[in-house]
C-alpha cells in the first residue's frame, strides 16, 4: 500500500500555493511532476561530472559516458526490451515518432500503400505520417471509435489489406483516457505481416510495461510524462527494424567512417543518435523509472484505479455535467464538459481556486470533431493525487455552474 503524505513529500512543486490556495495537480497527462531525486540528479551531473560523452578519453567524459550506457540499460529492463541496442534516446514521443516516420518510411513506403491509424491519436500519431504519405504517395487510413471512445476493432481486419505497410496506434488515449487493446490489435496486424508502432506517452507512466510479451514492433515514450526531464524520451525498435531503416539524422555520432566519397554509420542505437544528445537528462530519465520501480508499478495501478473510480462517481453526481470516453478500460484520466459552459471558462475559474486541469481539444482535433465537440476539460491524475483533491475538484466545479449558472 502506498503511503500518500510520504509520496507527496518527494515532489517539491506540490507543497506550493496557487492564488493562496494549495496547489491541486490534474494536468499530468501534459506532464508529470518531478520528484527530489530526479532534480538533485540533473544538478548533480552539471556541477560535477558534465562532459560530452562518447568523444574523450579524459575521466569525466569516461564517466559521463558509463552513466549514460547505464541509463539505457536501466531503460531497456524497465520495458523488457531483450537488446539495448534496441534502445535509442530521443527529444520525446513525437521525436521518436517523427524518426520512425522518416527512416521506416524511406525504406519501406512506396506509391500506392497505406498507413493505417486511429481516431484516438494524438497529432504527433498523426501528422508524420501524413507528410509520409505526402512524400511518398501512400494514403493514410483511420480506424474509428464508438460512442464509449473504444475502437471499433470489428473493422480492424477490414482496414488491414496487404496495401498496408505500417500501423501506428496510441496503448492510452490522452484525451479520454482509453486503454486500448494493443496487445489483440498487434496479433490481428502481425497475422498479415504488418509491423506495429505503440505511441506509449500515456501508458509507460500507468502500469507494467513488455514490449516483448506486447511483441510491438516500435515504442515510443516521453521522460517528461514519466517524472523525467523534459526534452528526453525513448524509441525502442525491434533490431531486425532498426538495422534496415536509414538514419534520418546525420552529424557526429552516428558515423562509422567519413569521407566525401561515402559515409557508414555507426552500430545501433548511436546509428540514430546523430549529435550531442541530452545525456544530462536521459541519466536523469532513468533516475525517475527507478523511483517509479521503488514505488512499484502495481501498487501504481492499484491506487489510480481507485482514484479513477472515485473521481468518475464523483463528477456523475454534478448536475449538468457529461464525461466523454466511457469506456470500461481506462487510466486515471476524465475529460468533461458542463452544459452551457465553455471549457476555457471552467479552466480558468477553477486556476484561480488553486486547480490545475487542461483545456482544449489535447491535440486531438479529429477525436473532438468525431465526438462533436471543440474541446473538454480533462483531469488526469497521478498516484501522487488524493481523494481529498478530487472533492476539492468537485467543490470547484459547483462554483463554476454558481457563477455561469
Amino acid at each position: 500500500m502506498l503511503n500518500i503524505q510520504t509520496i507527496r513529500e518527494d515532489f517539491p512543486v506540490l507543497s506550493q500555493k496557487v492564488y493562496n490556495k494549495p496547489l491541486i495537480y490534474f494536468d499530468n497527462g501534459a506532464t508529470s511532476q518531478k520528484p527530489e531525486i530526479v532534480i538533485h540528479k540533473l544538478r548533480e551531473l552539471y556541477a560535477e561530472q558534465n562532459s560530452s560523452i562518447h568523444r574523450g578519453v579524459h575521466y569525466l567524459s569516461s564517466k559521463m559516458t558509463e552513466r549514460y550506457e547505464a541509463a539505457r540499460e536501466t531503460v531497456r529492463e524497465f520495458i523488457h526490451a531483450g537488446k539495448v541496442e534496441e534502445i535509442v534516446f530521443t527529444a520525446g514521443t513525437t521525436a521518436s515518432i517523427n524518426l520512425v516516420a522518416f527512416s521506416f518510411g524511406e525504406a519501406f513506403i512506396h506509391p500506392g500503400d497505406e498507413i493505417l491509424v486511429t481516431e484516438l491519436e494524438h497529432h504527433s500519431n498523426i501528422v508524420p505520417w501524413q507528410l509520409l504519405a505526402e512524400r511518398k504517395g501512400a494514403s493514410l487510413k483511420v480506424l474509428p471509435i464508438n460512442e464509449k471512445g473504444e475502437l471499433k476493432l470489428e473493422m480492424l481486419d477490414e482496414l488491414l489489406t496487404e496495401k498496408v505497410k505500417i500501423l501506428a496506434i496510441t496503448q492510452v488515449s490522452n484525451a479520454i483516457g482509453t486503454i486500448n487493446p494493443v496487445k489483440e490489435i498487434i496479433q490481428k496486424a502481425h497475422d498479415k505481416d504488418i509491423p506495429v508502432l505503440l505511441d506509449g506517452a500515456q501508458g509507460v507512466q500507468h502500469g507494467e510495461l513488455d514490449v516483448q510479451e506486447l511483441e510491438c514492433d516500435f515504442y515510443a515514450f516521453s521522460g517528461h510524462k514519466v517524472f523525467g526531464p523534459n526534452g528526453t524520451g525513448v524509441l525502442y525498435g525491434k533490431e531486425k527494424w532498426l538495422e534496415s531503416m536509414p538514419p534520418c539524422q546525420g552529424g557526429g555520432d552516428m558515423i562509422a567512417n567519413v569521407s566525401f566519397e561515402k559515409t557508414t554509420w555507426a552500430d545501433l542505437p548511436l546509428k540514430f543518435e546523430a549529435g550531442t544528445s541530452n545525456y544530462p537528462a536521459a541519466i536523469a530519465l532513468a533516475e525517475a523509472l527507478n523511483y517509479v520501480t521503488s514505488v512499484g508499478r502495481d501498487n501504481i495501478v492499484t491506487y489510480e484505479k481507485e482514484l479513477l473510480g472515485y473521481l468518475s462517481k464523483s463528477l456523475q453526481m454534478i448536475e449538468g455535467l457529461k464525461i466523454y470516453g466511457t469506456s470500461q478500460d481506462k487510466i486515471s484520466t476524465i475529460s468533461f464538459l458542463i452544459n452551457g459552459i465553455h471549457h476555457q471558462d471552467t479552466g480558468m475559474i477553477l486556476d484561480k481556486l488553486g486547480i490545475a486541469v487542461r483545456v482544449g481539444n489535447h491535440c486531438a482535433q479529429p477525436l473532438m470533431k468525431s465526438l462533436g465537440i471543440e474541446g473538454t476539460v480533462r483531469a488526469s491524475l497521478c498516484f501522487y493525487n488524493t481523494k481529498e483533491e478530487i472533492d476539492q475538484l468537485c467543490n470547484g466545479l459547483e462554483k463554476v455552474k454558481q457563477m455561469f449558472g
